[in-house]
């Protein structure tokens, strides 16, 4: 089953453990904390949108992207009114383009963590930083692989994994040991990791 059926038949059937009806308080922490003004945002792997909307809600212009065509809809309908403000795309980070210099911030929820060879952490970083323009910051929220492994957890990685693929294309700002924010009682560990665009 390919990437995109995979994720495709899962909004379908329901079985989407990483959905959430709050945003992730990593990134409103964050935007408040270093004063992010509004500005285009890109989210790759938005799922149902939670964060977009709330990005958009703030006064960001943004598109939201994903791979599932489905979670595009459920997310475009839970926007409301909203979603007529923010641009949609079901996409392939691995396959597709991205615009150049198109992005002042990117935030990711668990995209950089469900790639598993260096190779394409290093490529998803590379067509990040090439999107993003100068100064642009990518916050990204990874599975901690110092976190207890279970079978419905999210794919689990070292802060090396973190820093080899995306150093030759970030400075790292920041990279911290932190929770999902989400519903669950006991929420996965993960890495909260800010970056700055490499000139």
């Amino acid at each position: 089953m390919s990437e995109e059926n995979r994720f495709i038949d899962r909004y379908r059937t329901g079985n989407t453990p990483w959905a959430h009806t709050h945003p992730d308080f990593n990134l409103t922490e964050t935007i408040k904390q270093r004063q992010i003004e509004p500005c285009k945002v890109f989210e790759p792997g938005c799922g149902l949108g939670v964060e977009s909307i709330w990005l958009a809600q703030q006064g960001f212009e943004v598109t939201a992207s994903d791979i599932s065509g489905l979670a595009i809809e459920k997310a475009h309908e839970l926007a409301g009114p909203l979603a007529k403000k923010m641009k949609w795309v079901v996409m392939d980070l691995m396959t597709d383009d991205l615009p150049e210099e198109e992005y002042d911030f990117v935030f990711d929820r668990g995209v950089f963590h469900t790639f598993d060879t260096h190779p394409e952490r290093s490529l998803l970083a590379r067509k990040l930083a090439f999107s993003l323009r100068e100064n642009g910051l990518w916050l990204s929220l990874a599975g901690n692989k110092d976190g207890v492994a279970e079978r419905t957890g999210p794919p689990l990685r070292t802060a090396s994994d973190i820093v080899l693929a995306v150093d030759p294309y970030f400075e790292i700002i920041s990279l911290e040991v932190s929770v999902f924010g989400n519903e669950e009682a006991n929420p996965h560990k993960i890495w909260r990791c800010l970056m700055k665009k490499r000139k």
